[in-house]
């Protein structure tokens, strides 16, 4: 859902290139910056492709529509339960070490409500008694899930961490809207974090969230909870369907997201021309358009949706394994990972990677 910015102004755009200070609302964690490292990726894409030309009849709109509205050719769909797709990405993202000591599950779908997700996904990776738990914060769990791994190991509670993030975003399309039906797409992907050895460079630079309850009824699925029971005779089988009031949240997000990202490299004392590489939420086509309004180069921002669509929370870590894999990303460099999701939520992480 990272929406668009192109009202964000001329001001805004000289401020990110202007000497850096410390804002007055930054909100810097004391303990930034935390010395962790990402050690490992991975992404899983199931290999059933759905083109948008095969969509657009069950959406009811042309190809050309679905294109010039999402940017997306084509997304995956999976025909396996949400649990396997993480465990999929999971072990390519582990097998280059030891398990881990903490499994956070970083992801909107769930496979049902009670018992937690994570405990399915440390079934089918065969693991037992390693602790697990869920970090649900729509299409920006996994950065709340980084974000929460890199205090945890810090403190030194625990050393190895596996954040994974998996969806089926496919199973929650609404036909009666066309739009937000065509940006979802299926995926999963995964990342270990440790502590940064002494002779290394690694770190979480800043990390900056706010929300804004005004946005709640902006982009939702109103099922699955005690609101909308299934018990209930008000409750609609749509009600277990996404969605999404796209032209009331672009307004809402479009400065909010230029005030963080300014904030936040403020906080870090950085301009926009030190940043070496953007990896924002694949939210839509004209979405990720809209960032080199920011100042950001468009070669420095990794653009996945075209062939993905939006994952919800597992598209800013499968777009992060994309460039890792690519060699997009060299130690040292600064990586800003970005999104919104619903509710409204907008983050921002700064990495040396």
């Amino acid at each position: 859902m990272f929406l668009n910015c192109y009202e964000a102004g001329l001001a805004f755009v000289e401020r990110l290139h202007a000497k850096p200070k410390v804002a007055a609302r930054a909100t810097r964690s004391p303990q930034d910056p935390r010395r962790v490292k990402i050690v490992a990726t991975a992404c899983h894409a199931p290999p059933n492709v759905e083109t948008s030309v095969e969509l657009a009849p069950k959406v009811g709109r042309s190809e050309d529509w679905i294109l010039s509205r999402t940017g997306i050719r084509a997304r995956r769909i999976a025909d396996e339960p949400v649990e396997v797709l993480a465990a999929r990405a999971a072990r390519a993202a582990l097998a280059s070490g030891p398990a881990p000591d903490l499994i956070l599950n970083a992801s909107t779908t769930a496979r049902q409500l009670i018992p937690d997700t994570s405990v399915f996904i440390q079934e089918q990776l065969g693991f037992e008694g390693i602790p697990s738990f869920s970090i649900h914060a729509t299409c920006l769990s996994f950065l709340v899930a980084l974000n929460t791994a890199a205090s945890l190991v810090v403190s030194g509670a625990y050393r190895r961490v596996l954040v994974v993030s998996a969806e089926l975003g496919s199973k929650a399309r609404n036909p009666r809207e066309p739009e937000s039906a065509a940006l979802l797409g299926d995926g999963a992907a995964a990342a270990i974090v440790e502590a940064t050895p002494e002779d290394e460079a690694s770190e979480l630079l800043g990390w900056r969230m706010t929300t804004w309850p005004k946005g709640a009824e902006l982009s939702e699925l109103p099922g699955g909870g005690m609101r909308r029971h299934p018990n209930d005779p008000a409750t609609r089988p749509e009600d277990n369907l996404f969605t999404m009031k796209g032209p009331k949240l672009f307004k809402m997000a479009r400065q909010r997201v230029a005030d963080l990202v300014g904030d936040l490299l403020d906080q870090c004392g950085l301009r926009i021309e030190e940043i070496d590489l953007v990896v924002p939420h694949q939210a839509s086509g004209p979405a990720l358009e809209a960032l080199p309004k920011l100042g950001f180069p468009p070669e420095r921002i990794v653009n996945i949706i075209a062939d993905y669509g939006n994952c919800i929370a597992a598209s800013i870590p499968m777009a992060l394994a994309h460039a890792d894999q690519a060699g997009r990303l060299r130690r040292g460099d600064r990586v800003l990972l970005l999104g919104t999701g619903a509710g409204l939520s907008i983050a921002g992480a700064l990495l040396r990677w």
